[in-house]
């Protein structure tokens, strides 16, 4: 009879709200007066539910801080929910002081609230794992490369996908049919290691969230795959194509033009020339005659 038990209380469990609703990172290290954002992903039938980031070491004892239905920043904590992606994401900035602290990522439900717990160690100095930047953006076609900083130089690190029973590869392989490629070597600068990883061949549902780990700790990263600026290309060739069509137009156009105004200064110039060539004629004309005739007048006198 054991095992029909356990079935039915596993199915019971369920109803009543205990299948997790929620999932992000589990432990995150952050150096004391940083910044970090925590990326908390849920199912689709939660996108209208209110969601909260809850502080404590246990869920009975947790104070909510910030709420997506009272969005606003309280303190150095603020939270945002995007309902396309289904995840909400907590910022903390200037954390201090050192120490490890424990938060809740919570789906508000009408039965019975639903969340995963986190811890964030705060330490002095380099933190266990940590990425240039959390926020990395490429164009669908292209690349990105995301550079995980491990403070132990044996570590082997791993690159998932979160969410969806996201898979991870600990060697260059297929994630989500995107080719990437995984390179580890020594960090000469903290005597730790450091993993790049490099996403080729971008296409849009890549867009989302993805965690460097090793062990316990992980660090989030947020891959944004914008589309080509193909319009923009294509507009400017097209531009290009037609100025040059236009140049050859206007260059082979523009003569027969160039002609006809200078046929028709010409024709002008030579008009104006033709009837001062006449008036300059007739008036030597005029003159000889004039001259002939006074000789002839001057001859019969005599």
């Amino acid at each position: 009879m054991a095992p029909y038990l356990l079935l039915v209380l596993h199915i019971l469990f369920s109803l009543t709200g205990g299948t997790q609703s929620v999932s992000t990172v589990s432990h995150v290290s952050v150096k004391q007066g940083g910044s970090i954002t925590i990326p908390c992903l849920y199912g689709q039938i939660y996108r209208n539910h209110v969601k909260y980031w809850c502080g404590g070491s246990s869920w009975l004892g947790c104070s909510t801080v910030v709420r997506t239905d009272h969005p606003k920043t309280s303190g150095k904590t603020s939270i945002s929910d995007d309902i396309k992606q289904r995840v909400f994401t907590v910022t903390l900035t200037s954390i201090s002081p050192h120490g490890d602290y424990y938060f809740w990522c919570i789906v508000e439900k009408t039965t019975k609230d639903d969340g995963v717990q986190l811890q964030l160690s705060v330490t002095p100095g380099t933190p266990e794992l940590y990425v240039d930047q959390q926020e990395v953006s490429g164009v669908a076609g292209g690349n990105v490369t995301v550079r995980c900083y491990y403070s132990e130089p044996a570590t082997r690190g791993r690159w998932c996908r979160m969410g969806g029973g996201g898979k991870c590869l600990q060697n260059s392989g297929i994630l989500d049919r995107t080719s990437v490629t995984l390179h580890q070597q020594t960090n000469v600068v903290t005597n730790g290691s450091v993993l790049t990883v490099t996403m080729s061949a971008l296409r849009m549902v890549n867009t989302g969230w993805y965690r460097c780990e090793n062990g316990d700790h992980q660090m989030p990263v947020h891959i944004t795959v914008n589309q080509q600026t193909t319009k923009q290309n294509t507009t400017t060739f097209t531009q290009h194509i037609s100025a040059g069509i236009s140049g050859e137009s206007a260059v082979s156009s523009q003569p027969p033009v160039n002609k006809i105004q200078t046929l028709e200064r010409t024709f002008f110039y030579l008009l104006k020339a033709g009837n001062a060539l006449l008036f300059l004629l007739c008036t030597i004309i005029g003159v000889v005659k004039f001259r002939k005739n006074r000789h002839q007048d001057d001859t019969k006198h005599v």
